[in-house]
């Protein structure tokens, strides 16, 4: 049984490629259980995202031409559309790549932690679906321990590389309770979107969205329970604000000196955590002289930012390190599974020599035998049954000269020079 993995990601193929081969949540049941009947092809999972699709699965073969059909006739695309962007893995290569996909190692942010969440969604989806089996279930088990082991032994994930999450953990710093605080997000571009989703994870109390056009304000506001407003309201709701985060597309400063000035009185000097990640900047720079506001721009998290990613690769080198011994560990792991059927026979056949010796001796007692005399006769014939056959064999393979059976058995019973 082989193990294949069969993908394209952000690194091989174009969105406008990457979005035809995507599996939403709506048909990956079914697509599951279609793939899963493929010739060959004896368990299966899917694990799509924006940045990749990827099909893990164990075949008789390692032909993958049966998947490729099956993804062609599926999503009703040539398969010359999409065969020159897929790249393939088998067996240890697989497992090496699921680790390092888990672990953030293979995404565009190095060390992200929402791959390993949509990992265990492919999981738990291939789970429900009934087309794991034993190896490929042990896999995805093994690869959340690696990717569990990688971020608690390594600083992959410790420190923000987005600019977003940067200026939210920067306000965590200047903040003792984020659910005490105010948010205003100005901008509706993916940015703002961001920080509105690590602002909501970390707790803040309360999320403002104000945009030029509100509907995208309100459609951002809506997934966070937040407020939105126009950007003409700005001046009335700006007092609220104990965190301000801009992000638009301006050619001109959104909030003068002035503007911050009145709402800092409003507020009686309670003071402002501000955010310009925008360039040209939404903010003007003379804002920074104003006693009660700490004001940080796109440079100043950059270069923090650029510190954390230098971290994360030198974590990502501690993590390649582990991902070789958790390879080496499934491998082992997968290299026993081969022996179990001999070894559940060679305990089955004890089994049945131990039933047969303990009926001869109970027939023993009943026909009126001392229990000594019954113990013995017991421990007899059991001998005598249990080491017959290999006797045989290693008398055999003597005569035939197959010295390294006789070695093998040797190591196999542990044997050691009689005196």
């Amino acid at each position: 049984m082989t193990f294949l993995a069969v993908g394209i990601n952000y690194n091989t193929a174009p969105v406008s490629v990457r979005e035809r081969l995507s599996f939403p949540a709506d048909i990956l049941e079914s697509s599951l259980k279609e793939l899963w009947l493929l010739k060959d092809i004896s368990e299966a999972a899917i694990l799509s995202t924006c940045n990749r699709t990827e099909f893990y699965y164990t075949s008789t073969t390692a032909n993958q031409q049966n998947l490729i059909d099956w993804v062609a006739q599926s999503k009703q695309i040539d398969p010359a559309d999409f065969t020159p962007y897929l790249y393939t893995h088998t067996d240890s290569s697989v497992y090496r790549h699921i680790f390092r996909v888990a672990c953030g190692l293979d995404s565009m942010i190095l060390g992200e932690p929402q791959i390993l969440g949509q990992m265990k969604t492919a999981y738990q989806a291939a789970y429900d679906a009934g087309t794991l089996g034993k190896r490929l279930g042990k896999l995805f088990q093994h690869t959340f321990t690696a990717a569990k082991k990688v971020r608690t032994d390594t600083a992959i994930g410790s420190s923000p590389v987005s600019i977003a999450f940067a200026a939210v953990q920067l306000a965590q710093q200047i903040f003792d309770k984020l659910s005490e605080q105010t948010a205003l997000l100005i901008g509706a571009g993916e940015t703002i979107e961001l920080a509105a989703r690590h602002l909501s994870q970390q707790g803040i109390g309360r999320i403002i969205i104000a945009n030029r056009t509100y509907d995208k304000a309100h459609a951002i506001a809506t997934q966070f329970n937040g407020y939105a407003i126009a950007l003409s309201e700005l001046p009335i709701h700006l007092a609220e604000a104990d965190i301000v985060i801009s992000s638009t597309a301006s050619q001109l400063p959104i909030l003068g000196k002035g503007r911050v000035e009145s709402a800092l009185k409003k507020r009686k000097h309670k003071p402002m955590f501000m955010v310009d990640l925008a360039v040209p900047r939404d903010i003007e720079a003379e804002v920074e002289q104003l006693r009660d506001v700490y004001l940080y721009t796109v440079d100043d998290l950059q270069n923090t930012i650029d510190q954390n990613m230098n971290s994360r690769r030198l974590a990502a080198t501690q993590a390649e390190e582990i991902i070789d011994i958790q390879v080496d560990y499934f491998s082992n792991w997968l290299r026993a599974q081969g022996a179990q059927s001999t070894i559940q026979d060679y305990r089955h056949q004890a089994e049945q020599s131990r039933d047969h010796a303990l009926q001869k001796a109970l027939i023993l007692l009943k026909n009126g035998a001392s229990a000594e005399e019954a113990l013995n006769r017991l421990a007899h014939n059991l001998t005598n049954k249990l080491i017959h056959t290999p006797s045989t064999q290693i008398r055999a393979a003597a005569e035939n000269e197959r010295h390294d059976l006789i070695t093998a058995a040797r190591e196999i019973f542990k044997l050691t020079k009689s005196q």
